[in-house]
């Protein structure tokens, strides 16, 4: 098995900033609601999926505006039915890392999320999921004003 990091990229229609504001305080807008946005450095925010079960709490711990932002995995639980106990905290330690380029035909965003790699439990359903929310959700929020997030079922 390949330990190669979950990684990929989107050309959006969006300015830098606005898609650096996207992955900050908007992230509500295309992912999941946080208790509060990460806006300054050492700020931490709780991404939790209705029904409340499961959670990712990031600190920012880097941010160079409009191009780079990094998150920290400080703390998890992702509830997963019929997979081991171990599962619940493999982002615990894991970055996600953003980079944000103007290019001559939009902005591209790149995401890799380190330590989010075959060798876990989820990863399977955890790159399902970041190609549904990155690849599509972020991407339809920041070529049209209105994103997918998650929703309560």
């Amino acid at each position: 098995m390949i330990n190669t990091n979950y990684k990929k990229s989107i050309l959006v229609t969006a300015d830098p900033l606005t898609s650096f504001r996207a992955i900050t305080r908007d992230v509500e807008s295309w992912w999941t609601r946080p208790d509060k946005p990460l806006e300054n450095i050492g700020d931490r925010a709780k991404f939790t999926f209705p029904p409340g079960r499961s959670y990712w709490t990031f600190e920012l711990t880097k941010a160079d505006s409009p191009s780079y932002v990094e998150w920290t995995c400080v703390d998890a639980l992702h509830i997963h039915e019929g997979q081991p106990k171990e599962i619940e905290t493999e982002w615990l330690g894991t970055k996600v890392n953003w980079t944000i380029d103007q290019t001559r035909d939009g902005t591209k965003i790149e995401i890799e999320h380190v330590g989010l790699n075959p060798t876990l439990l989820c990863f399977t359903v955890c790159e399902a999921g970041w190609d549904m929310f990155f690849m599509k959700s972020l991407k339809f929020y920041l070529d049209t004003g209105t994103g997918s997030p998650h929703q309560s079922a």
